[in-house]
């Protein structure tokens, strides 16, 4: 075979696939507020959803972010983010790892807290994207029901996007979004000894 062979053969492929590609353009016709979550055992979730809402403050959105857990330790997320009042209200209001805080009595009620500031954004048409990270871990462990979060999403204005973190997320959830990822680690660092670095992890 030639390489013009090769050329027109590849040619050819690529056209199917963008007259595939353009088909499925034009059928999705609909717009709406989409409901993701990104769940798994890997890294990344939190940084997939905050590069989220860096791109939607590209766009004039006004963005929300309530973390869950976290809140024990300075992020570089959040100097950045506290540099841009009135695009992001960005607020972590965890107080740590549950390993770490070992008291289920409190870790539920700061859970009802940060819950009751999500669905304060949820509720407020002027936010465009809403981020509940590490929501799914306060799920797990049952410091608030799936069935309130299924209830807010059903509530929410319909432009408004939800995103929502954290490994293990409840079926009922997965079910109710629109797109869901799931990041799987084939490799960490920190299972080489090598500790949690600024810049990176926080």
């Amino acid at each position: 075979m030639t390489d013009i062979d090769t050329e027109q053969r590849h040619k050819a492929k690529m056209q199917k696939v963008q007259a595939a590609h353009r088909a499925r353009v034009a059928a999705a016709t609909e717009e709406k507020g989409l409901v993701i979550v990104h769940t798994g055992p890997g890294k990344g979730k939190t940084t997939a959803a905050l590069g989220l809402a860096v791109r939607a403050m590209g766009h004039g959105m006004k963005v929300g972010v309530i973390q869950f857990i976290k809140g024990a330790m300075k992020t570089g997320e959040k100097a950045i983010f506290d540099a841009l009042p009135g695009q992001i209200e960005f607020k972590p209001m965890g107080e740590g790892f549950t390993w770490d805080t070992q008291d289920r009595a409190r870790d539920t009620e700061i859970a009802r807290i940060a819950w009751d500031e999500v669905k304060r954004m949820l509720a407020d048409p002027a936010y465009g994207l809403v981020i509940a990270d590490e929501l799914n871990i306060v799920l797990r462990y049952d410091y608030l029901p799936t069935e309130e979060v299924l209830d807010a999403i059903a509530a929410k204005p319909e432009m408004t996007h939800f995103v929502i973190t954290g490994r293990n997320a409840p079926e009922a959830l997965i079910e109710a979004a629109d797109l869901v990822t799931e990041m799987t680690q084939v490799k960490h660092p920190f299972r080489a000894g090598i500790k949690a670095q600024a810049g990176i992890e926080f």
